[in-house]
Parts: C-alpha cells; sequence; structure tokens
C-alpha cells in the first residue's frame, strides 16, 4: 500500500533551537487538519547541501532555511524565483514533484503584508521611505517597497559602502545618505523601516532622533523580540503609527505553508497570542 501523504517540513539553521516557525506552521497544520509535523532541523555550518539532499528521500515538502544558511541556500538549488535571485538569499525551499528544490524567498511578501495589517490604508506612494541598514533582511524590504511602488527610498547604514553598494545595484528609486545625516533625512518621510539589530533584547537601541519625522509617517521595525522597540515606544509617545516586527515573522511563513502544502494559511489572533507568550 502506498504511504498516506504526511505534511513534513522544518527550519534548518545554526542554531536553532530559538525558532518560532515551528510553533507557527504547526498551528497551521492543526488549523488545516492535516497530517504532518514542522521541525528543528540543527544544520552546522557546511553542512547545508548535505542536509538539503536529504530532504526529498525523507518525504519533506520542503523547509525554512534561517541564520547562516541563506545565501549559502541560492547555489545549492535547482531553481529559484525572482524575488531570491534579487534579495541573494533564500529563505524557503520547496520540494519539486521530481525530487528538484527550487528557491523562494518570502520576507518582502511578508513585510508589506505586516504594514498592511496593522495600516490597512497604508499607501506606498505617500511620501519618501527611509530604510536604516543594509544586510539581507534590507535588501528584501528595499525591493517590496520599490515593487510597491515608493518613489523615494533613502537608505542609510552605518557602513556606507554596503548601502552605496546596494543603491548602485538596485538603481532608482533608492539613494544612499550617510550615516551622519540619518536624522536630517527623516524630514519629510512617510514611512521610517529599521532593519538593523539595534534595539533587539541584548542590543543597545537604536541611535536615532525623531524630531523632523512627521507625526503621520509609520515607523516600522522588523524586530519582534521586543514585541515594542526603544524606537517603537519613543515614535509612539511623538504620536507616530507603528508597526513591529512579529506581523512580518507570521506573514512571512504563508506563502512558504502553502507552497508545501497547498492551503495559504491565515495570521489570526491566537496565533499571534501564542507566539507573544513565547517572546
Amino acid at each position: 500500500m502506498p504511504e498516506k501523504a504526511y505534511c513534513l517540513a522544518g527550519v534548518m539553521g545554526w542554531p536553532v533551537a530559538h525558532s518560532r516557525s515551528p510553533l507557527i506552521h504547526n498551528y497551521w497544520l492543526q488549523k488545516n487538519g492535516l497530517a504532518g509535523s514542522y521541525v528543528q532541523l540543527a544544520v552546522q555550518p557546511g553542512q547545508l547541501a548535505t542536509a538539503l539532499s536529504g530532504l526529498a528521500a525523507l518525504g519533506f515538502r520542503g523547509c525554512n532555511v534561517t541564520i547562516p544558511h541563506k545565501v549559502e541556500a541560492l547555489k545549492l538549488v535547482h531553481a529559484l524565483d525572482a524575488n531570491a535571485k534579487r534579495v541573494g538569499a533564500v529563505n524557503t525551499v520547496v520540494v519539486q514533484p521530481d525530487g528538484s528544490l527550487k528557491g523562494m524567498n518570502t520576507d518582502g511578501f511578508g513585510y508589506i503584508q505586516s504594514l498592511l495589517d496593522t495600516q490597512p490604508d497604508w499607501r506606498a506612494d505617500a511620501g519618501p521611505a527611509v530604510v536604516l541598514g543594509a544586510g539581507g533582511a534590507a535588501r528584501a524590504v528595499v525591493l517590496a517597497l520599490s515593487d510597491r511602488g515608493v518613489k523615494e527610498i533613502r537608505l542609510i547604514n552605518r557602513t556606507p559602502d554596503k548601502a552605496e553598494a546596494m543603491a548602485a545595484e538596485f538603481g532608482a528609486p533608492v539613494k544612499a545618505v550617510p550615516w551622519e545625516q540619518r536624522h536630517a533625512a527623516l524630514a519629510g518621510a512617510a514611512l521610517l523601516v529599521n532593519t538593523t539589530s539595534q534595539g533587539m533584547h541584548g542590543n543597545p537601541p537604536l541611535d536615532i532622533d525623531l524630531s523632523v519625522l512627521p507625526t503621520h509617517a509609520l515607523v516600522s521595525d522588523i524586530i519582534y523580540a521586543p514585541l515594542e522597540t526603544p524606537l517603537l515606544l519613543a515614535a509612539k509617545a511623538r504620536g507616530n503609527p507603528t508597526t513591529g516586527g512579529l506581523g512580518m515573522l507570521l506573514n512571512q511563513a504563508r506563502p512558504a505553508f502553502e507552497a508545501w502544502f497547498g492551503v495559504l494559511p491565515e495570521v489570526t489572533p491566537e496565533l499571534r497570542r501564542l507566539v507573544e507568550a513565547t517572546l
């Protein structure tokens, strides 16, 4: 008799014990009446190729890929979606019917959806966006904002070379602004995004003065631990609308679940509470 279809996926990273992905995906499996499991897969650096090559044989529909493997996975899959190619990182691997592996990047989708979840009337053409940081998360956010129609993206990084290289690569509407001008660069902005680790538990707060930021500007932080960073608290205190990073974490998981199991799941208040309780 053929083996009954079992929905198996996981997350590869090192370390991986902190990942909230198992909680999220196992909740969705249960809610959608799917027999299956989503598991942690601790894969050491240098072992990713071996681990990925075993997915099909082990019956996995695919996996998420997290630090430190997101860039290396690019060259280990057989096909890439457009977002993964442009971002230069893979966060989702899908086992195709023939056993080959397709790499995806769902971070940009997750970010934009998190804005719309908290600010349904958010418009990309409302004005300039200021993005702090120039790492992998910044690449996904900048491309998503550009695709959505933001006309000016001011990219600011403590190390100017990375911001300048990204601006040169992506072209308009992205322009690099020196770190020393970060406070003044907030003038007239409609959106401020922190993609750095500043403000995360155990890290110093982000060093930025919000004085010239319009009070109608949306302030967004992709950090989700803590749920409200010092940046978001400062923005809220002066009357700005804010969006934390938990929505991005939850929403980036949705297209992955759909690619593996054929169902686009919902981010429910119950799921949000479950994840918040672990932070």
